[in-house]
């Protein structure tokens, strides 16, 4: 996965002759999510003094060559990581724009917690409070294993979450309580105490996009 900065990426991101470079250096299966107008409601946080503008995502390709063509349309920093599709969203490799509000999640372990407690943590006891409280039909755990480029930026997970499109300015349609603000108070409440232990309340980006896949 690939952290991605530039003012243009909404478009350079999703241009025939980016993916025909990428292609030519063994990339068969690409998702771009990119900041735009669609989400441009939605809570984001940065914790980054350069708020990330997009994400890409390659399976089986090389990391230095996809670096270096994606460096030719932004500034870009890569990790290797280890896929868990929790939740498996509805998917269209053909490049149009899924029904959702994806928000991207940059988490970064605190120092008090170990390694493999902070990932019992994440993976075994937030996974089931982070659905169970929010309306996400998608859900994709990212575990860092490595950076891949020079000088990037600690990153130790990365979650892609869909929610439905109203979700972008309806908290409601986020977490799904159906207008009962009691049921809301509740949801939040929960699923906040869980983001606390796992460090999230604190050194996170928070990132709204809109999610393209492609077969290239």
């Amino acid at each position: 996965m690939f952290l991605m900065w530039g003012d243009e990426l909404a478009t350079t991101l999703r241009d025939g002759a980016v993916h025909a470079r990428l292609a030519a250096v063994g990339v068969r299966r690409l998702q771009v999510n990119v900041t735009d107008d669609p989400v441009a409601g939605a809570l984001r946080i940065d914790h980054v003094d350069d708020p990330i503008a997009g994400f890409v995502s390659v399976w089986d390709a090389d990391a230095a060559a996809v670096a270096e063509v994606l460096g030719q349309v932004g500034v870009v920093h890569g990790y290797a990581v280890d896929e868990h599709r929790r939740l498996d969203p509805p998917e269209a490799w053909d490049g149009s724009r899924a029904d959702a509000l994806a928000n991207v999640a940059v988490l970064r372990r605190p120092a008090e917690l170990d390694h493999d407690e902070w990932l019992r943590r994440w993976m075994v006891d937030h996974t089931t409070v982070a659905i169970r409280t929010q309306a996400t039909f998608g859900y994709v755990q990212n575990v860092v294993v490595a950076p891949l480029t020079a000088g990037a930026p600690a990153v130790d997970g990365l979650v892609e979450e869909l929610f439905p499109s109203a979700a972008v300015t309806d908290m409601h349609a986020f977490y799904g309580s159906r207008g009962d603000d009691a049921e809301l108070g509740r949801r939040i409440g929960e699923l906040m105490a869980s983001v606390a232990r796992i460090g999230a309340d604190r050194d996170l980006d928070l990132v709204p996009t809109s999610r393209h896949l492609y077969e290239l």
